[in-house]
């Protein structure tokens, strides 16, 4: 029984994999720390060896040498596959993982030339986030080579594919359901969106929408731990996920691409009306781009261009200033009996400064000062 793991696990009795391990050729050989004995699954504690503890690491981190221990917690995780080591080395394997409401996002490396052999993932799109080290990856006639904070890879559901590690290589690797991101496409885009997304095997990540897409994940990441953070507040977790699947539809690029980014007129005023409606009545729901978009009927970026005709901002800037005006009220209303900060989170407000930042800019005085006021009576 492995143990030690943070988050659920998707237990797959019943099936078999093979653990293979072999020497072979030098590709993805880069220069490697020395190795420790092998040894059993570490608790999630922070790692007590002598080594100078990675700094992109967790200090609650899953870390083992055994060869069918990491097969296993990968399997458990993900999806069953064959493991091979090319090196015949030990391996120094770390994993983390943490689950949203339709996301899981694992953060791992293999510490030897290791390869997986994955079979077709049916329901999950599959990103590789290269943050050190490199990779390789094939599927399907394609191949993808990743450098660290260079490239990523999209793996599409339909097709087998491998990924080899080079020892040093860590990776964020992050499970998409393939019904969440073509329905946010389809939404983005006004119309359903037919059978899976042929994504590009391996894309930049250097852009600003390649960027944007790490820096949403590890957003994201950072938001699932953090007490008080925002996996307690299921509005803007949804938020958070819509605008993970956003970025991801603009840094990798796929077979509707063009349509995406191709300029579109401008919503229709009675549309706008609908959406200011919307937001009006219900600022507490779900009102990320997305959904704006699919109750004007319209693209989202015809949205987006037909709302600032209209009334001179963006949709997304007509949420926040609405739903300011409820923390304003909640702030008044309940001074001294509940704290800024449960306010702010409970509006979808998840970073404290630029809430302060945004309050101060429509109201001409910080959150705390309107507290005191309305505690001066």
């Amino acid at each position: 029984m492995i143990t030690g793991l943070s988050g659920d696990t998707q237990g797959r009795s019943g099936v078999e994999s093979k653990h293979v391990q072999r020497d072979a050729g030098d590709l993805l050989h880069s220069p490697e720390p020395a190795m420790p004995a092998p040894g059993r699954l570490l608790s999630r504690t922070p790692d007590r060896s002598s080594r100078q503890p990675d700094p992109q690491l967790r200090p609650d981190t899953l870390r083992t040498r055994d060869f069918d221990e990491a097969h296993d917690v990968i399997a458990s995780v993900y999806v069953p596959h064959e493991l091979k080591s090319h090196d015949g080395k030990p391996l120094d394997f770390k994993f983390h993982f943490l689950r949203s409401q339709q996301l899981l996002i694992g953060h791992l490396g293999y510490g030897a030339d290791a390869e997986l052999l994955v079979p077709q993932m049916l329901q999950n799109y599959h990103l590789n986030l290269t943050m050190q080290g490199r990779s390789r990856v094939t599927q399907a006639g394609r191949r993808a080579v990743t450098t660290g904070m260079c490239q990523g890879v999209m793996v599409r559901p339909f097709d087998d594919f491998t990924v080899r590690w080079s020892p040093d290589a860590l990776q964020y690797a992050v499970l998409l359901p393939s019904k969440a991101v073509e329905e946010h496409l389809g939404v983005l885009l006004n119309r359903p969106v037919e059978g899976p997304i042929d994504f590009s095997l391996g894309f930049d990540m250097t852009t600003g929408a390649g960027q944007g897409l790490v820096s949403a994940i590890r957003f994201l990441r950072s938001e699932l731990v953090r007490p008080g953070g925002v996996a307690e507040f299921p509005l803007a977790l949804r938020q958070l996920e819509s605008f993970v699947l956003t970025q991801l539809l603009l840094a990798v690029p796929h077979s509707y691409s063009d349509e995406l980014c191709t300029p579109t007129k401008p919503a229709q005023r009675n549309r706008i009306k609908d959406v200011i409606d919307l937001v009006d009545s219900q600022p507490e729901s779900d009102l990320s781009l997305a959904r704006l978009a699919g109750v004007a009927g319209v693209s989202a970026k015809s949205l987006q261009v037909g709302f600032r005709e209209a009334t001179g901002i963006t949709p997304m800037a007509y949420v926040r200033k609405v739903r300011l005006e409820r923390v304003r009220n909640e702030l008044m209303a309940l001074a001294g009996r509940r704290s800024i900060t449960d306010i702010a989170t409970h509006w979808g407000f998840l970073h404290l400064g630029r809430f302060s930042s945004y309050y101060r800019q429509q109201y001409g005085e910080t959150p705390t000062e309107t507290v005191r006021k309305a505690l001066r009576g």
